[in-house]
Parts: structure tokens; C-alpha cells; sequence
């Protein structure tokens, strides 16, 4: 009877939702609104609006699924869409309520009706469906923005303020790609090895990853051998999905998860290795994205069972003697790889195992940058309130450099830097360890 009286924009978002409410649904609503999930969000802790909140956005969903507010209303797609989906509410929440994926599922929802959201909206729709589901077409638009970093055009627009008098979205667009570049030029992967029993690992290399940051995957690649891994990259790999999932493209999603679990193996038990927080996070979550799908829920789940960071298979890295200091260095963790792959520590223990090291903490290391994913573009003044406050922590700290594991925030904290006259280099943990392997002649004369 109940589902009888719902109307029919409220069905679909039920629709949307069921497979979520099944798993969850005691948990949603045994939700009391404690609030202790409040000062863990950043966007609540700047605006201060209870819907700008995990429990506000909760009620939401529960309003719109159960009838009370319609999937079309303004306040529900507004405050869905400002939530940066950094998974922080999920670690101080004693209900167990599984907000990340809840958030997709209301985004599917969004994701439904791209003529109401706007060109911004219908431009995401378009190139998430006709440009990120084919490699060869992504492949060509890197290719094209490595050329565009290369020839130095983002450097001049940006420092003639050309770009700001177009658009402060442009110029901060300009210095994120400005931002890619990294601490140290890739060079070919060393077969050096520490003379351990060689081990088989599979790298995961993302299409980001790939495009705009292959010297984290060489790094990753070189420091992987070094400490003797046999290391493959399956040429068949595609996008993680983390981009359309986030857009609540979970069609598109799924059909590259299953690209993936079909391209590292079925029947392998190697570990996968992701070097980007949102990559890894994603991977490790499709056995929930391919849970209702009997075909390939069992591999999805023995996929996401292989799915290791960097740094939780180099948490005790070799390294003896020392070499040249490298200063003052920091660590930022990135959002998914502390809340959704919970493993930030690995990658901490990554950076304190290196000699030489004058380490600073950062206040607020466990709080979002504003990066999310293309969200600092979508809702830059949000976006840019919560990076004024981790440039703020990393101004305090002293640092030199600043590590972290995931290449959004990379080129989030780094663009954030260069617009605020803040000299501090960005690089990945194990770029770090790679850098102090090679000045310290591990990898030998060729390394």
C-alpha cells in the first residue's frame, strides 16, 4: 500500500535506492542525527547548513525515497551535489551507516534527468560516455594535455592573469595541469632487484595516473622491482569507474569494472597495486558496484580482495645508510585511501622509513583538500574555502614538500600552492623512496 501512494518521481528514486535500502535500510534509518558525523564534514564545518551535513543529506534521501520531497527538488540536487564524498562521516558514525555508497545511489538518481542540470552537467555526461569508456580516446586527450604542459602556455596565461580575466575557473584549471608535473623526470624501470625471492604483482596504472602522472607508475614500477616483485601491467586495463561512479553513472561504472576484473585475471591470486587512493578505493569496492550481478559478483569480490596500496606492500621498505637530506617533508592523506581503502598509515610508514627525512605533521591531515574528483571544478568556491584551509596547515608545517597518494590531490594541493605563492613541491610517497633509492646507488649505475 505504501509503495502504491508513493509518486512516481519518488518510485524512481526508490528504484534507485532498493538494492541499497535491502542492505542498509535498518541502518539508514536507525540513524539517530547524533551529529558526531557534523565536525568530520568539511563542507558542514564552512557552511555551517545542517543539509550541508552527512545526517541533513541523510534526511534527505530518506524524504525524497519515501515521498516526502521530490527527486526534482532544488535542495535535494544541490546539497547532493556539494558533498566532496570523502567518506570522513563513515569513520565516526556508530550507527554503520554505508554513506559513500548511499551518495551514489542519490546521484544515479540525479544522473537520470541531465537536461534540468545544466551544460556543465550534459558536457560531464558527454564525456564520460564518449571520451573515458574508450582508451584510445582518452590516451589522445592526454596526449594532447601533456603537449599543452609541455610547450608552457599554462605557465604564461597563468602568470599574465589572462586566464583570471576569462575566467578564475580557467586559471585554476591551467595551474591543476601545471601542477602534474613532478620532483623527478621518469626514466626506464630498473631490473635491480634486492636479490629477495622474486614475487608476481600486477599494477594497476589508472587512466590519470597514466595520462598525466606516469612517472608515479615508473616510480612505482622501479621501486617495486627493487624490492623484488615481478611486476606486470595488463595492456587490456581501463578507467577504474571511481569518475562515473562519483557522477552516478553506475552503468558506465560497472561495464569498466568488469573490463578490469576480466584484464588482471580471473583465476590470479597476485596482488593488484594502485598508487591513487580514489583508484585503489574504487577497485576495492566492486564487489559491492557487481553484487547484484550473479555473473560476476564472485570475481569482482576475488578481484577486490587483490587490491593492495604501494604502501601496504612497502610498509617496511629496505632502506639503509643514508644520502643526501631531502629537507623538510610532510605527509597529506588522501580521503579514499584513508577512509575508503583504510590504509594511509601504510603510506605514512612508507615515507618515515626513508633516512634523511626532517618530518613535519600536518594538522589536519585527515581532512579533505577539496580535490574530490573533478568537484573542484564543478564547485569551485566550495572547493576553494576547504583548500584555503589545508594550505593554511601546510603553511604551518614548514615544509619543502608535501606527500600524497593520490594524483586529484596532487594536482589540487599543487595548484591551490602556486596560486597562494606557497613554495611547496607536491609528489607521491613512493616518488620519495624512489628518489632516495636512486641518490643512494641502490639501483645501481643504469637506476
Amino acid at each position: 500500500r505504501r509503495w502504491r501512494s508513493l509518486p512516481p518521481h519518488s518510485k524512481k528514486l526508490a528504484i534507485t535506492l532498493s538494492s541499497k535500502l535491502r542492505t542498509e535500510g535498518e541502518k539508514l534509518l536507525a540513524c539517530v542525527h547524533c551529529g558526531l558525523c557534523l565536525e568530520a564534514c568539511p563542507t558542514y564545518v564552512i557552511t555551517g547548513d545542517e543539509n550541508d551535513g552527512p545526517r541533513g543529506r541523510l534526511y534527505l534521501m530518506r524524504a525524497v525515497a519515501e515521498g516526502r520531497l521530490g527527486h526534482t527538488s532544488e535542495s535535494f540536487e544541490r546539497h547532493i551535489d556539494r558533498c566532496l564524498g570523502c567518506r570522513a562521516c563513515e569513520s565516526v558514525c556508530p550507527a554503520g551507516v554505508d554513506y559513500g555508497q548511499l551518495l551514489e545511489a542519490s546521484r544515479a538518481e540525479l544522473y537520470l534527468d541531465p537536461q534540468r542540470r545544466g551544460v556543465q552537467y550534459r558536457l560531464l555526461r558527454f564525456v564520460l560516455a564518449h571520451v573515458w569508456m574508450y582508451p584510445k580516446r582518452l590516451r589522445f586527450v592526454f596526449l594532447m594535455l601533456r603537449i599543452f604542459r609541455r610547450s608552457g602556455l599554462p605557465v604564461a596565461l597563468r602568470k599574465s592573469r589572462l586566464a583570471r580575466l576569462i575566467s578564475p575557473r580557467l586559471e585554476f584549471g591551467l595551474a591543476l595541469l601545471e601542477s602534474s608535473v613532478g620532483i623527478r623526470k621518469p626514466e626506464a624501470p630498473t631490473t635491480t632487484t634486492t636479490g629477495k625471492a622474486t614475487r608476481a604483482a600486477f599494477l594497476f596504472k589508472g587512466c590519470v595516473g597514466e595520462g598525466l602522472f606516469g612517472r608515479v607508475n615508473t616510480a612505482t614500477e622501479r621501486v617495486l622491482r627493487y624490492e623484488g616483485f615481478a611486476v606486470e601491467a595488463p595492456s587490456k586495463q581501463v578507467c577504474c569507474g571511481a569518475l562515473h561512479a562519483h557522477a552516478g553513472d553506475l552503468a558506465g561504472a560497472r561495464r569498466l569494472a568488469r573490463q578490469n576484473v576480466s584484464a588482471f585475471g580471473p583465476g590470479a591470486t597476485d596482488p593488484i597495486v594502485t598508487n591513487a587512493g580514489g583508484c585503489g578505493a574504487m577497485l576495492k569496492g566492486y564487489s559491492h558496484l557487481l553484487s547484484e550481478d550473479s555473473e560476476w559478483q564472485e570475481r569482482a569480490h576475488r578481484f577486490s580482495e587483490r587490491v593492495f596500496d604501494i604502501g601496504q606492500l612497502l610498509s617496511n621498505p629496505t632502506a639503509v645508510g643514508s644520502s643526501t637530506p631531502v629537507g623538510i617533508v610532510t605527509y597529506d592523506a588522501s580521503c579514499h585511501l584513508l577512509y575508503g581503502q583504510h590504509a594511509a598509515d601504510a603510506s605514512l610508514a612508507m615515507v618515515a622509513a626513508i633516512p634523511d627525512i626532517s618530518f613535519a605533521s600536518l594538522k589536519g591531515s585527515e581532512r579533505c583538500c577539496g580535490g574530490a574528483g573533478i568537484y573542484n571544478l564543478l564547485e569551485p568556491e566550495l572547493s576553494g574555502l576547504v583548500l584555503k584551509e589545508k594550505l593554511e596547515c601546510l603553511r604551518q608545517t614548514g615544509a619543502e614538500t608535501v606527500a600524497t597518494g593520490n594524483p586529484g590531490c596532487q594536482m589540487q594541493i599543487g595548484a591551490g600552492a602556486k596560486l597562494a605563492g606557497l613554495p611547496i613541491k607536491v609528489c607521491h610517497p613512493v616518488e620519495l623512496l624512489d628518489e632516495w633509492y636512486q641518490r643512494s646507488g641502490r639501483y645501481g649505475p643504469n637506476g
